[in-house]
């Protein structure tokens, strides 16, 4: 297929960005000198676009620049440009209700699928953090607020009928990422599929038995009819430890280019998701000067509050801020207990979601077409398709028997379990 770019559009490099910044007063202000003081790097690593940091003599900023296609893939996999400005509505929409825990953004270019924000320096990729065991204090309060703040704030639960309908509008055009999700995580895994790769041949059998597994695929099935149907709030879409970028004083959430609106158990889960795979990997990780175990711990103690003060957070924020059009608070005036109890089995439901949602990623980081590098990195591929087994075997449990895991708890105990099988 002919690549689709509007009138005016180029993929800019080293040699050129600079020229373009000085061109936009308030970045060129921000870093200080002239276009022949910065310096450009391009540093993206990711699956679909160009990342670059500029530096000036004042301050740098961070640039990132939609591909007409998929970059993991090539030219091959054409991709619309038009996701960048879902990813800057998201970002503005995100900031209005975690405006500390989201990257600033100082410019937006439709035309060229480009947006520049602030620069986030000392900080690093979560994930990268976690392969060398570092520990985050402030993770769990961070990313449980960012998660009870936007997804109650977008929901029904908070917002009249006909605001909700237009914040939908606007992402529903958002249709070709959700594909991408709907067919790397929801599809393909489960299939022969040329995309899919795994660790071969260790994890061959076991990429057969999930294939064949009528239970699975029934699961696996109703998760996703749930993705597409289930408008409950603006969800990010790509909630994991690779998009979340951290010091250990400063939480920021970014590249949230696969917004749009759907179930809030898919963001949950995939933090969740993470954090287990990041859990099962540093087995690999491991070595006799560097022991794993306490790390272990930690990182199951992260599980478990995620889950736990999430809850905590969203279901305060309904009770004090509980204006939408559901549940409206006229209809309850005389029966505050009975609201009560249906705001605990509402997060009963979601936790369920979360569960089955974050079975979803693990399963597609180890059977579909983008894995992690938690357990990528591990050289012996015998080790890593170890780790990647307790993995999968926990996220068919998961997704297969949700019903028996009734707390988070049972989950951390699970993973424990499954680790020393």
């Amino acid at each position: 297929m002919p690549l689709d770019t509007p009138p005016g559009y180029e993929a800019h490099s080293n040699e050129t960005l600079a020229g373009y910044l000085a061109e936009v007063p308030a970045v060129a202000a921000r870093l200080g000198g002239g276009a022949q003081d910065w310096r450009v790097e391009e540093v993206g690593d990711g699956n679909l676009n160009l990342v670059f940091k500029a530096h000036g003599p004042d301050a740098g900023v961070a640039v990132k620049q939609a591909l007409p296609y998929v970059r993991l893939v090539g030219e091959s996999w054409p991709l619309p440009l038009n996701r960048t400005s879902f990813e800057h509505a998201a970002l503005v929409e995100e900031a209005r209700h975690a405006p500390d825990l989201v990257p600033e953004v100082l410019h937006f270019d439709d035309t060229l699928a480009l947006v520049v924000m602030e620069l986030l320096e000392p900080h690093i990729i979560m994930r990268q953090g976690m392969i060398k065991a570092v520990r985050y204090p402030r993770f769990v309060d961070d990313i449980t607020t960012f998660m009870a703040r936007t997804l109650f704030f977008t929901s029904d639960l908070a917002l009249t009928a006909a605001e909700k309908k237009e914040k939908v509008a606007r992402f529903c055009g958002n249709h070709a990422l959700c594909k991408i999700t709907e067919d790397l995580i929801f599809t393909e895994p489960y299939m022969i599929a040329e995309r899919n790769r795994w660790t071969a041949p260790q994890l061959d059998a076991i990429a057969a038995e999930f294939r064949a597994d009528g239970d699975l695929k029934v699961a696996i099935s109703r998760l996703k009819l749930k993705f597409m149907a289930h408008m409950e709030a603006m969800i990010h879409g790509d909630l994991h430890t690779g998009s979340v970028m951290v010091t250990q004083d400063e939480t920021k959430v970014i590249d949230p280019e696969f917004a749009f609106y759907g179930p809030m158990g898919f963001d949950v889960g995939a933090v969740i998701a993470n954090l287990l795979i990041a859990y099962f990997s540093q087995d690999g990780h491991a070595t006799a000067d560097d022991p794993r175990d306490d790390y272990q711990d930690w990182v199951l103690e992260v599980v478990e509050g995620t889950w736990t003060d999430f809850r905590a957070k969203f279901l305060a924020l309904w009770q004090a801020h509980g204006a939408g059009d559901a549940y409206p608070a006229p209809l309850f005036e005389a029966d505050a207990a009975r609201l009560a109890a249906e705001r605990e089995a509402y997060m009963d439901r979601l936790f369920a979601d979360t569960l089955g949602f974050a079975a979803a990623k693990m399963i597609r980081r180890i059977l579909g077409l983008a894995h992690n590098i938690d357990l990528e990195l591990i050289e012996d591929p015998d080790v890593r398709a170890a780790c990647e087994t307790r993995c999968l075997r926990l996220a068919r449990d998961m997704m297969v028997n949700t019903s028996s895991y009734a707390t988070i708890g049972d989950v951390t105990a699970a993973a424990r379990e499954r680790r020393h099988d």
